[in-house]
């Protein structure tokens, strides 16, 4: 499949995990793909595993609580590039700090609103006046289930941030729409990479990872090939009349009407 011919896409946080396996979804289909990340490794072996399969990726060590490092980035790339036309905004996590809300200091709130909320916006802000300039763009927004339901292993700021993330989106839906702009939110349910089994592991028993999977309808956890076929689907020229939606990817587990 070449649907994403002549494209472009940013990924952020794309060295490993779910970033990494959008990143090559969308190179297997035809984009020019960049990503960032922090990890200079996970850059290094995103661009090895790439290469393997004949495909290219563009790569980009950046701290993206720097502000003037993501502006100067998206400049870089749109440069190079001559557009930018789909934006992944992958960043995100609980970054380990504590599940209970009374253990959760002001330090640890403005640590993840700082990542999965405020980088995410400053990202956005640097990328649509290129989008708009072309009357095209699809901004992908990383939700999470935690932001419609709670979480049962993730605390009250990262929940709060994947909610205020799923506002966010609406916002820029509503005021991005007529310069031929969609966005859209994912929100999946756990998803077993390597770093979301380290923290089911550490702060669930093997007996409560149990019962959490039997209440999964499907029967299983999602895998990054789930949320890599579904950002090509926002990412698309099929998923041009979705906008503001929020795609819960979740095996059942948690059901709205």
């Amino acid at each position: 499949m070449t649907r994403f011919e002549d494209r472009t896409a940013l990924i952020t946080a794309g060295g490993s995990g779910l970033g990494r396996g959008v990143a090559l979804r969308l190179a297997r289909e035809g984009a020019r793909v960049t990503i960032w990340d922090r990890d200079e490794d996970a850059l290094a072996a995103s661009e090895d595993e790439a290469g393997a399969e004949g495909l290219t990726l563009a790569t980009r060590a950046l701290d993206m609580t720097d502000g003037d490092a993501i502006a100067e980035a998206v400049a870089d790339m749109a440069a190079r590039e001559g557009r930018i036309d789909v934006l992944v905004n992958n960043i995100g996590g609980s970054l380990h700090t504590p599940f209970r809300f009374l253990e959760q200091t002001d330090e640890h709130w403005e640590r993840v609103m700082s990542v999965n909320v405020t980088a995410c916006v400053r990202t956005t802000r640097a990328v649509l006046p290129y989008m708009i300039k072309a009357g095209y763009g699809r901004i992908i927004n990383m939700g999470s289930k935690a932001g419609r339901f709670g979480s049962l292993f993730a605390g009250a700021n990262y929940t709060a941030s994947k909610g205020a993330m799923q506002a966010f989106t609406l916002q820029i839906a509503q005021e991005f729409g007529p310069d031929g702009i969609t966005c859209n939110t994912l929100c999946p349910g756990a998803i077993l990479t390597p770093r979301v089994k380290g923290l089911l592991e550490e702060r669930q028993t093997p007996e409560e990872r149990e019962r959490v999977l039997q209440s999964i309808p499907v029967r299983r956890h999602g895998t990054v090939e789930d949320i890599a076929a579904a950002v090509a689907y926002f990412a698309s020229d099929e998923a041009g009349f979705v906008s503001g939606a929020s795609l819960d990817i979740n095996g059942g587990q948690s059901m709205v009407i």
